[in-house]
């Protein structure tokens, strides 16, 4: 991707979060926005990002921004799990192969580890993912839904 492209979709994702259009975000959106752009940064990873550009009052900028971000997406880094993959994690979960999960399995299984998921984190994963109609998560669709297309 060049340059110019990824600050076009920074200043994009930062604009959704820039509700005052004042330039800046709260310190807190930093890694929605950035998992927004396809990068997937750890915990530690995403707090040396936010170290790198948060200014003295707590919030971010977008010139604060561009040029750190605009380097992840060149350098194509934190990049998401192929798409087989994360399927294939799925998978595991599933044991009985019956195609999908229910929230609460989600839930344990994201809550549990080296890195587990916050509540917040939980939820807003699940508001995407769970089938209004079932209320399971479909996973082989939500990895598609997933998946970050440098095509788009």
């Amino acid at each position: 991707m060049m340059a110019s492209e990824a600050q076009k979709r920074i200043t994009e994702a930062f604009a959704v979060f820039d509700h005052e259009h004042k330039q800046t975000v709260e310190v807190g959106e930093i890694g929605t926005i950035i998992r927004s752009l396809g990068c997937f940064p750890t915990e530690a990873e995403l707090h040396d990002i936010i170290a790198e550009v948060e200014d003295p009052t707590g919030f971010v900028r977008l010139e604060g921004l561009l040029p750190t971000m605009t380097k992840i997406l060149t350098e194509q880094r934190f990049r998401p799990i192929p798409a087989d993959l994360l399927l294939q994690a799925f998978e595991v979960l599933d044991k009985k192969k019956k195609g999908y999960l229910a929230p609460e399995e989600l839930t344990n299984y994201m809550t549990q580890g080296d890195e587990p998921f916050t509540q917040l984190e939980v939820e807003e994963m699940l508001s995407a993912a769970v089938d209004p109609n079932t209320n399971v998560v479909y996973y082989r669709d939500f990895v598609n839904m997933m998946v970050w297309d440098d095509h788009k």
